[in-house]
């Protein structure tokens, strides 16, 4: 069976979450708590001191402490508790980051974030106007 070596296989859309390629944006593999919902690649998860398990950062976790921790990787329904990927460390745009409805990061949400290795930086959006052949 011969096959066209020509043949697009997928097309990536550049998102312009990731800034930069330094430090490199490295994932890992996160517990993200039931009742989150459906959750969209950019969102911010902050990491539950007791369990350990991620929430939207500026969600109220009861009786517990939940620090701004890493990134999620992409889109996941976490109506119940799923597994999914976080990126631990990475240059990204704050303005293309996903936080609780109401919330606003504070500058201690941006220093966990970047103790941990996640560096934000204001970046401008960018429309590419010219025609494609």
């Amino acid at each position: 069976m011969a096959k066209a070596l020509n043949t697009e296989v997928a097309k990536f859309e550049y998102d312009g979450l990731i800034v930069d390629s330094n430090p490199i944006a490295d994932v890992f593999a996160v517990t993200i708590a039931t009742g989150m919902g459906a959750l969209k690649r950019g969102t911010v998860l902050a990491r539950a001191a007791k369990d350990g398990k991620m929430h939207i950062l500026g969600t109220t976790v009861a009786s517990d402490t939940a620090t701004a921790n890493c990134i999620l990787a992409e889109d996941v329904d976490a109506t119940s508790e799923t597994a999914a990927l976080a990126y631990r460390t990475g240059h990204f745009a704050t303005n293309k980051l996903i936080v609780k409805d109401e919330y606003t990061m504070t500058a201690a949400d941006k220093e966990a974030l970047r103790d941990v290795g996640i560096l934000l930086s204001d970046a401008m959006e960018y429309e590419n106007t010219e025609e494609e052949d």
